[in-house]
């Protein structure tokens, strides 16, 4: 082999070697777009003991109870004569309840929340001034909340630990921060009567009789002389059907999670004569999909 051969094939060996190691290119600056959806980082895959356990539930429309048992709960008092009224209905009949109360009215009247606290009533928070909770900002959302509950603890002796959202407009994400912020369950209803709106006892009395099944949790007034009117009834209606009243937090200590629906077996299909043949699967035809609208929901516009 020649010299010039020698030196020429010396030449290319750093050409070729180099051409072997990846190069990495230098990524480009991300751009911001808050429409677009957040990828987490790659993380080391972690044993199966170490996962965290599932989030708690926190908010409950009713509860899946092994038992005639319900929750009577009370919305925006207390009244000055009507909660004591309904209080002395109440104690007549050995029942239990749950006070849903705007914190303004707890301020003004903490000697009848002191005796709800004393006769076994669940004492709760409904807010301090009943406003549309959904609309408002964490700070308005805390200030409503914290009010109401420093003026129950402090007229009852006791802390709450249930709220009811006025209205029923609380987010998902109120709904998490609520809890994680004083703990509470959040408690929504399945049985209303639309005692606010329909100001008749005999109504009243009447669908929350049609409406009540065990677990339900049935919201009503105790701010309407109606929905008081209606109670010495209803409440003795719904004893004589056996139902058992608990406070909220004694039906949430009771839910049990619903079990799984079957799963249906579909029927086989039976091709008929007419039918044609299906295509093969080498020249499958395209399957076109037809988006089928969700059912229309009715909004909500009763004031709770």
């Amino acid at each position: 082999m020649t010299r010039a051969l020698v030196l020429a094939c010396l030449a290319f060996l750093p050409l070729a070697c180099s051409a072997q190691t990846p190069q990495t290119a230098t990524p480009a600056a991300p751009v911001e777009n808050e429409n677009a959806p957040t990828v987490a980082p790659a993380t080391e895959t972690l044993p199966a003991t170490t996962a965290s356990p599932a989030s708690p539930k926190v908010t409950y429309t009713a509860c899946n109870v092994n038992g005639p048992y319900i929750a009577m709960t009370y919305d925006d008092g207390p009244h000055a004569t009507l909660t004591p009224r309904l209080l002395d209905m109440l104690k007549e009949r050995g029942l239990k309840a749950t006070f849903f109360m705007v914190g303004k009215n707890v301020a003004e009247y903490p000697k009848i929340v002191k005796r709800m606290a004393d006769e076994g009533h669940e004492v709760a928070s409904h807010s301090w001034s009943h406003p549309l909770l959904s609309k408002m900002g964490d700070d308005g959302v805390r200030d409503q909340l914290q009010r109401t509950h420093t003026a129950i603890e402090k007229a009852a002796g006791v802390a709450p630990t249930t709220m009811r959202p006025p209205y029923g407009g609380f987010t998902a994400r109120q709904q998490r921060w609520s809890h994680g912020e004083f703990g509470y369950k959040v408690i929504l209803w399945d049985v209303d009567p639309l005692d606010w709106k329909v100001r008749n006892a005999s109504h009243v009395e009447r669908e929350i009789l049609q409406r009540t099944k065990p677990g339900s949790i049935i919201l009503t007034h105790d701010i309407h002389k109606s929905t008081v009117d209606a109670m010495p009834s209803t409440l003795d209606a719904l004893v004589a059907r056996g139902f058992k009243f608990v406070t909220v937090s004694e039906l949430i200590a009771m839910d049990r999670p619903l079990p799984p629906k079957p799963k249906a077996t579909p029927k086989p299909k039976i091709p008929t004569s007419t039918e044609a043949p299906a295509p093969s699967t080498e020249e499958a035809a395209p399957v076109q999909e037809t988006a089928v609208p969700a059912p229309a929901t009715r909004a909500s516009t009763s004031a709770r």
